[in-house]
């Protein structure tokens, strides 16, 4: 496989900032550690070609160097490739399409537990996965949870890489009312965040239907209050004392917010970061970015700092990643030129230029990418380079499974939090609520 360089990226059609960005070019030497082992024997089927569906870049070179390397794969395997990019909040519906229709996309890039929730029509990918584990230094912890079926090596999905949402805050005005960083205990939070009140430059955390934010945000607040939606066994357990202590807290703290977070979704608190109405949120890498590239806003960039979500009682900052995975569909009438597609993408040659064109936004799954050149960059982004250790994650003690799925997209545990936050529940009422809203569908 030849290296993307400057000529054939341009020629592609990649962007001189996402080139840029990439770092790529005939001379330059990778620094990744690839081991000599066999690749699977994947025969292409003859006329082969294949439908790819994922989600929406957050950063524009994230689109052009994917978009080069399938074109690459065309190229060197004569299988055109047709990617076609949908919004956050539609792939999961799309998917689901896919899926009860028996047609559409060959392959389908979807978040997390997806393959876990469509697991009956797709084919497995642990030929592939045992390949690129051996070969770069093997998967990171959460890239096995989303990848692997429960209790078991097999590999329904193939993990991408994960988007974490750390604490995001302005330095200047943490410092100015008596505060270096963000507090790891929820009383010295809640103290921050009335003094950030009192300032005018409030906190801002997204309650509502936000397929990342909020979601994050509810999860945060359990998981530091070490409750959780099931145990270990797949019992659900959200109706428990440590929620309900969780939301008794959740209920002094929102008040202390900018108006309007219950209707938050997922861009919502980067428009108020990057306008200065909040001092403090949480987000991916893209909102530092989008700041540090416009000269409007560099001034807030330098005065930015990331921090990963505080521990509360938990062991560990309790932030699982956001995460793309690949699952190959049954129906698909190419399933090795699919796998071999996948495999292409995450090799060296394609998936370290594609890594450090996101410029941090998403976090690898393999330990050898560890070593890519966009962690000794920015020291603002070398915060995101551990995303995929986490040991959180949805549905987090027990099974992922269709339903643990189910109650992350029916936000299950968001509209809990709301209706405590908004004075519409007691958190007694509302973790009962959840409860009987989770086991609606852990019933089925």
């Amino acid at each position: 496989m030849k290296d993307l360089t400057r000529r054939d990226a341009l020629a592609l059609g990649v962007s001189a900032a996402a080139l840029a960005a990439t770092g790529a070019s005939a001379q330059t030497a990778s620094t990744i550690k690839a081991a000599d082992v066999p690749a699977p024997n994947l025969a292409i089927e003859k006329g082969a070609s294949l439908k790819m569906l994922r989600p929406v870049r957050f950063v524009k070179a994230d689109e052009d160097v994917f978009r080069a390397n399938a074109a690459k794969f065309t190229e060197k395997m004569g299988v055109e490739v047709k990617v076609d990019f949908v919004g956050w909040e539609d792939i999961n519906q799309q998917t689901a399409v896919t899926s009860n229709s028996g047609a559409g996309p060959d392959i389908i890039i979807g978040f997390s537990d997806a393959p876990h929730i469509y697991v009956d029509k797709l084919i497995e990918l642990t030929d592939v996965a045992d390949y690129l584990g051996k070969r770069y230094g093997g998967w990171q912890p959460l890239a096995q949870k989303y990848g692997k079926r429960h209790k078991s090596d097999a590999w329904i999905g193939l993990p991408f890489g994960a988007s974490g949402g750390p604490l995001i805050y302005r330095k200047s005005v943490l410092q100015s009312v008596g505060f270096d960083k963000v507090p790891e205990d929820h009383a010295g939070i809640l103290d921050l965040c009335r003094k950030l009140q009192k300032a005018g430059k409030p906190a801002g955390f997204a309650l509502g239907n936000a397929r990342g934010d909020g979601n994050g945000f509810a999860n945060w607040i359990l998981w530091s209050h070490n409750a959780s939606l099931l145990d270990e066994e797949g019992n659900v357990i959200i109706n428990s004392k440590e929620t309900v202590a969780a939301l008794k807290w959740l209920k002094e703290l929102y008040p202390t917010f900018i108006a309007g977070t219950p209707s938050w979704n997922d861009v919502s608190n980067n428009r108020a970061y990057s306008s200065g109405e909040i001092a403090l949120s949480a987000n991916g890498v893209s909102l530092y970015f989008s700041l540090k590239n416009d000269p409007a806003t560099a001034a807030i960039a330098e005065d930015t700092e990331h921090q990963l979500l505080p521990k509360g009682l938990a062991s560990t900052s309790p932030m699982a990643g956001l995460t793309l995975n690949a699952m190959v569909f049954k129906h698909s009438p190419y399933p090795n030129a699919a796998k071999a597609f996948l495999q292409f993408m995450l090799e060296r040659e394609q998936y370290e230029p594609w890594l450090n064109a996101n410029s941090g936004y998403w976090s690898q799954p393999l330990a050898a990418y560890a070593e890519a050149a966009v962690w000794s960059g920015d020291p603002k982004v070398k915060i995101f380079k551990d995303v995929m250790k986490s040991p959180y994650y949805d549905g987090y003690k027990g099974p992922i499974s269709t339903a643990t799925g189910a109650v992350n997209a029916d936000y299950v545990l968001v509209q809990m939090c709301a209706s405590v936050a908004t004075d519409a529940a007691t958190p007694e009422a509302a973790a009962a609520e959840a409860e009987r809203r989770a086991k609606r569908y852990f019933r089925r």
